[in-house]
C-alpha cells in the first residue's frame, strides 16, 4: 500500500495537475469523478500552468515574437516548443485558449509535408516529443500528426532502438521519444505497424536494462529530473515501458531497485537536477543560450517525480 502521509503531501497544498495525476493514476478515480473534473478545470488558473500561460505574447508565441521556425526552439528551454510540452504533461488540451493559439502555430510552421515534423531534416527526439504532445493536446486526427507517426515506425533502426543520428546504424536509450508517443495512443487503437514498432522497441530497452549502454555508466541517467524535454534518465525508461504494458517484465527488476533506492525515508522522492546541469563537453553539445526551467527545486522532495515514481511502482505490483 502507498504511504497514507505520502499520499496526503501529495494532494494537500499542491498544485492541480498533481491532485489530478493523483485521482487517475494512484487512486483509479474515472474522467468524469467530480474530484478529477473539478482538479483537471482548475490546472489552466492556478499554479504552474497559469505561470507558463502568463508568459505568452499575443500572438502566440513565448520569447522573443520571430516568423521563422527557430523562434519557437529557441532559446531552450523556454520557447514556445519547450513551454508547450510541459503544459501538455500538466493535462492542459487545446480547449485552452493559449495552448491551441501556440499549439496551432508551432503545427504551422513545423508540420513538414515528408512526414517528421520539422520535414526532411526533423530529429526523431523533436518528432517524437510534439507526437505525444499534439496527441495529448487533441490534435491525433490531424494529417500532420499521423503523418509524424508513420514517420517515427519508418526511422526505428534494425536492433529496435531509435538515434537522432539518421547515419547512425543502432539504436540509443537516450532516443525514447517515439516510444513515449506511441504510450499516448489506447492499445486497441495502434495499429499494427504502431504494435510491432512498440514491442520491437521495448524489447531494446529490456534487453539494456534502462541503463546499460557502453563500458561506463552515464552518471546523468541514474538520477531523477523534471522537465523531460529530450534528456533520459531510468525513471523516464521505468515510466514510458510500464505505460506501454510492461510492467511486469523481470527484466525491469534492477531499475526498480534503483528507483527502490532513490526513496527517502518519509516516502518520497527528490528531484535531483534541472537539465542542463552538464559540463562543457556534454555530448548533447548545447548551444549558448540556454535557460533551465524549474517547476519545483533540485534537491529537495518533488511531487512531481514521487508522483511519477510511485505510479510505476504501482503498475509494477509493488505497492
Amino acid at each position: 500500500m502507498i504511504n497514507r502521509s505520502t499520499l496526503d503531501w501529495l494532494q494537500q497544498g499542491a498544485d492541480p495537475s498533481v491532485r489530478y495525476r493523483v485521482l487517475r493514476e494512484l487512486l483509479d478515480r474515472a474522467d468524469d469523478d467530480p474530484e478529477v473534473v473539478s482538479a483537471l478545470a482548475e490546472v489552466p488558473g492556478s499554479g504552474w500552468a497559469q505561470s507558463i500561460l502568463a508568459l505568452q505574447l499575443p500572438d502566440g508565441q513565448w520569447t522573443s515574437p520571430g516568423t521563422e521556425s527557430s523562434a519557437l526552439y529557441r532559446p531552450k528551454y523556454i520557447a514556445s516548443n519547450w513551454r508547450l510540452l510541459v503544459l501538455s504533461d500538466l493535462g492542459l488540451t487545446r480547449s485552452t485558449p493559449g495552448v491551441a493559439k501556440g499549439a496551432e502555430l508551432l503545427l504551422e510552421r513545423e508540420g513538414g509535408p515528408t512526414g517528421g515534423i520539422g520535414g526532411s531534416s526533423s530529429e526523431v527526439c523533436f518528432t517524437g516529443n510534439c507526437v505525444r504532445m499534439f496527441r495529448r493536446f487533441g490534435y491525433g486526427e490531424d494529417p500532420r500528426i499521423r503523418s509524424a507517426l508513420d514517420w517515427l515506425v519508418r526511422t526505428q533502426k534494425a536492433d529496435g532502438g531509435w538515434h537522432c543520428d539518421p547515419e547512425a546504424a543502432t539504436g540509443t536509450l537516450d532516443c525514447w521519444e517515439a516510444l513515449a508517443a506511441f504510450a499516448t495512443i489506447p492499445s486497441g487503437e495502434r495499429s499494427p505497424a504502431v504494435q510491432r514498432s512498440i514491442e520491437r522497441g521495448a524489447e531494446f530497452y529490456l534487453e539494456h536494462r534502462l541503463d546499460r549502454e557502453g563500458d561506463v555508466p552515464y552518471a546523468p541517467w541514474l538520477r531523477t529530473h523534471y522537465p523531460l524535454h529530450y534528456y533520459y534518465d531510468v525513471l523516464v525508461g521505468l515510466d514510458v515501458l510500464t505505460r506501454l504494458g510492461y510492467g511486469r517484465d523481470a527484466r525491469l527488476g534492477p531499475a526498480l531497485e534503483w528507483l527502490v533506492s532513490r526513496q527517502n525515508a518519509d516516502g518520497t522522492w527528490n528531484l535531483d537536477a534541472l537539465h542542463p546541469d552538464l559540463p562543457a563537453e556534454d555530448p548533447y553539445q548545447i548551444e549558448p543560450p540556454y535557460y533551465p526551467f524549474a517547476l519545483e527545486y533540485p534537491g529537495r522532495p518533488s511531487r512531481w517525480i514521487t508522483l511519477t515514481a510511485l505510479t510505476v511502482l504501482r503498475r509494477c505490483g509493488r505497492v
